[in-house]
Parts: structure tokens; C-alpha cells; sequence
């Protein structure tokens, strides 16, 4: 009676419950003077968060891998060829407000960062030292976010009615502290997992 259970579940990929939309970025690793820097985007005036610095990267389409999503979304936004971009790997994903952000660690190769000719999404692209941070931290800010329940939710279906003791999330949002450019949110919070990667792992060491 439980064979089609069975075998359904023995093949079965789990998913993240409640995601509405996913999307997939990377994290462009280029090399300028001979040291490794992170390349990042600032958001045009067109499109939304203008001004905020983020990675390329953008929703994943019917039919295409996380990874496929960030590269064809850097080819895009970034106008380059599809062979300077070398995928190294997948890093950790954010899940949050019914959305998933996979990303993706790359090298762009063979191209110097002055040649980049972008197109309308980005307002313009700049980098920052990977050494720059190895030696500083991001700021945390926390933030309470608070469940805004409607006046026609069903309190008598649960024990204690409005007296239950909801839990509260509590979010860390990261900031780097650069003279020109802002930095924070889902792209400082992925910077930084980078940088603790690069130091638990000592990948700089060589």
C-alpha cells in the first residue's frame, strides 16, 4: 500500500517551504594590479533598489539551474562573453520574505575592469580589495520584524487565542563602512560569508 509513497520519496529533492520567487547571483571575483578584488554593480535609477550596490544576478527562469540564472544575468548586465566567466563554485543561499538567493563564486578572466561596458540595469561597477575585508568587519544592526495580523484572524482556532505567544524574528543586517559606495543588506551579508570562508578555510594563505 506504501510502495508509490515509498519510491516517490526515496527520489524526492526537498525544497524550502513557502518560496514565491528565487533568484541566483554571483559574486565576480577579478583580478586588478595583481590582487583579487570582488566587482560590484550600483543599481540604476530604472530599475528597483536604484542606488544600492548589488551583485549580477536576477530571478531564475523556467528551465535554467541557480547557476545558469547568475551567469546569464552577469552576460547580461555586466556585457560580457559568456567564457570570461568561470564558475568556481556554489556558496551559501539566503532565504527570506518567501524569496531564495542562491549564489555562486566566479572569476572574471581575460577582461579588465575599465573594458566593462555595462548595460541600462547598472548605474556603474566598482571593486573592492578582497584584503580590504580581511581586516574589516561589517556593522550589525538588528531589526524586529513584527507579524501584522488582520482583524479577521481566526484567534479562537488557537490555544490561548490573541493571548499565544507568537515568536518575533529578528534580523542582522550588515553594513560596510566604504567612503563612496553603500554596501549592505543580502550583499554585504554574502560578502561576509565569503571573507569568514576565505579565513576559516585559509584560502588566502598561498
Amino acid at each position: 500500500m506504501l510502495e508509490n509513497i515509498q519510491h516517490f520519496f526515496s527520489e524526492y529533492q526537498p525544497k524550502a517551504l513557502h518560496v514565491k520567487r528565487e533568484y541566483a547571483v554571483l559574486i565576480p571575483i577579478i583580478m586588478v594590479k595583481g590582487f583579487p578584488h570582488i566587482l560590484y554593480e550600483v543599481r540604476s535609477q530604472h530599475i528597483s533598489q536604484p542606488g544600492d550596490t548589488s551583485f549580477p544576478g536576477g530571478k531564475v527562469e523556467l528551465g535554467e539551474s541557480y547557476q545558469e540564472a547568475a551567469v546569464r544575468e552577469t552576460i547580461e548586465e555586466l556585457q560580457i562573453p559568456g567564457e570570461s566567466i568561470q564558475v568556481i563554485g556554489e556558496m551559501d543561499y539566503i532565504v527570506q520574505n518567501n524569496s531564495i538567493i542562491h549564489s555562486f563564486i566566479g572569476e572574471i578572466k581575460g577582461i579588465d575592469i575599465k573594458d566593462i561596458v555595462w548595460n541600462e540595469e547598472v548605474a556603474e561597477v566598482y571593486t573592492v580589495p578582497l584584503r580590504y575585508f580581511m581586516k574589516n568587519e561589517p556593522d550589525y544592526y538588528s531589526v524586529d520584524m513584527m507579524m501584522n495580523y488582520p482583524k479577521d484572524f481566526p484567534y479562537d482556532r488557537i490555544p490561548n487565542g490573541k493571548n499565544y505567544k507568537f515568536r518575533h524574528a529578528r534580523n542582522q543586517i550588515a553594513f560596510y563602512n566604504l567612503d563612496d559606495h553603500y554596501l549592505w543588506g543580502f550583499t554585504a551579508s554574502l560578502t561576509q560569508r565569503l571573507i569568514s570562508l576565505v579565513k576559516e578555510h585559509h584560502l588566502l594563505d598561498n
